[in-house]
């Protein structure tokens, strides 16, 4: 993680040639088979496929990939839009996970003075219609491959993040990538935080403290909120910041999905056991293990599913990212959830297990009963026969 950019002298710093893009990211189903999916996308004719594997843009080892490569899907927008003002490119651009979630990607072309982007960055923030639109259309392609997803469902939750991405900026005055940032200094930080206002020199410096330089000509500003990326080839940059509000999506809907498996597996350990509930127990016992069994499954699709052990650059953006969003909060919630979840079905199962041997015991005590007092009666009755 680089150092925080200094305070500048104020100025006018302008975008050249930028996008503005706007992620939402949903959860679809437990899984997706992409090969099926792309071949039911390409009968269908309303959409260009692609199965992407990270575009790099620097030295890299061949291997370094998604596994599995997701499914890129490129459609046009059915009606134009505009937000604050501006139009929406015709072109949407959506991403398919094996392990079950759904990116879509809508741009606006920016240009001009950084300070003057800051009602858009505050009208993005309050923006509802396009969320509207984003879920329908997640509905939509959902119906359209709905047979290549395994346990199909679009989950109320949702992730939205921004990039600003501009491939140069033009200072009223010349100097290094660094010092225009510094002189964009307030409006950025405001940009960033979605704030039309002015944010204190405190607040400026928290919002623009994580950012990532390849080279001099190049910068990635990561904020919770926003990032803002210069430099003429980033794709690789904007795919893992996607892919991080992706992954926090998926966190999210996890530690949601522990909760509930939770308060199941309270009621069952609470529950009074007895001989006519061992059944009802065996069918809590199997629901909690597919819970627990399906979490860990997510769990290690999702955190396994970009491999960045051998790009330095891209692996230091990524945990950045992941710090920004506090991932690692999350994984360690999900990862305590999931060990309280293993106790209590072990100490469920450790009950049950035990109630079935009480009713074994009885069973035979019952049977050593019955057998001596029917060699007790049976000489009786023997003797009442033959009188």
């Amino acid at each position: 993680m680089d150092t925080p950019v200094p305070p500048g002298p104020a100025g006018s710093v302008s975008i050249e040639n930028g996008v503005c893009t706007l992620y939402f990211a949903f959860d679809i189903g437990f899984a997706i088979d992409l090969d099926h999916a792309q071949r039911i996308l390409e009968l269908s004719g309303q959409s260009s496929t692609q199965r992407g594997t990270l575009r790099l843009e620097r030295p890299s080892p061949a291997w370094f990939a998604y596994s599995p490569a997701p499914l890129r899907i490129s459609r046009t927008i059915p009606h134009p839009r505009t937000v604050a003002g501006r139009p929406l490119l015709p072109t949407l651009h959506a991403v398919l996970f094996d392990f079950g979630a759904l990116s879509l990607a809508y741009s606006i072309p920016v240009s001009g003075d950084i300070a003057a982007l800051s009602p858009l960055g505050a009208a993005l923030y309050e923006e509802r219609q396009l969320h509207a639109d984003a879920r329908l259309e997640a509905q939509n392609i959902l119906k359209e491959i709905i047979g290549a997803v395994s346990k199909p469902c679009l989950i109320d939750l949702e992730e939205d993040y921004i990039i600003y991405h501009a491939r140069r900026l033009s200072p009223a005055h010349p100097g290094s990538l660094n010092d225009q940032i510094s002189a964009a200094r307030l409006p950025l930080a405001s940009l960033l935080r979605a704030e039309p206002r002015q944010l204190s020199s405190q607040e400026a410096g928290d919002a623009l403290a994580v950012n990532i330089s390849y080279s001099p000509n190049d910068v990635a500003i990561i904020d919770w909120n926003a990032a803002f990326v210069v430099g003429e080839e980033m794709d690789d940059v904007l795919t893992i910041l996607e892919f991080a509000n992706v992954e926090l999506l998926e966190m999210r809907h996890l530690d949601n999905q522990l909760d509930l498996a939770l308060e199941r597996a309270f009621a069952v350990a609470a529950r009074p056991s007895n001989l006519f509930s061992a059944r009802q127990q065996s069918a809590d016992l199997r629901l909690i293990a597919r819970l627990r069994a399906d979490a860990s499954i997510l769990f290690e699709q999702v955190n396994n599913a970009l491999k960045l052990v051998g790009d330095q650059h891209l692996a230091r953006l990524y945990r950045a990212a992941l710090a920004r969003f506090h991932l690692a909060d999350w994984d360690a919630s999900i990862l305590r959830k999931l060990d309280t979840l293993d106790n209590l079905y072990d100490k469920s199962s450790d009950r049950a297990a035990n109630r079935r041997m009480e009713v074994l015991e009885w069973i035979i005590i019952l049977l050593i009963a019955f057998e001596v007092v029917a060699g007790w009666l049976w000489p009786a009755l023997r003797a009442m026969l033959n009188d």
